[in-house]
């Protein structure tokens, strides 16, 4: 399965591109469907932000095992 970070990189992409899309005057398909691929790429950056893996806090009174106390 995908990784979230690497999911979320491609959601970013995606945003880029449909940015490109949009602007872009040769293509009408493109330009036509560009809002599209920037819904897709945000919906897509959402969801894996809010179902992303989760971050697990440091004890910060446990002792250390490198350097000074």
């Amino acid at each position: 399965m995908i990784g979230s970070e690497k999911l979320q990189r491609i959601a970013e992409i995606v945003m880029v591109l449909g940015i490109v899309a949009l602007c872009q005057p040769w293509n009408l398909f493109l330009h036509r469907y560009g809002l599209t691929i920037i819904l897709v790429g945000l919906v897509t950056f959402l969801l894996t932000n809010w179902f992303g893996a989760k971050v697990v806090p440091e004890d910060d009174e446990a002792p250390s095992t490198e350097g000074h106390p």
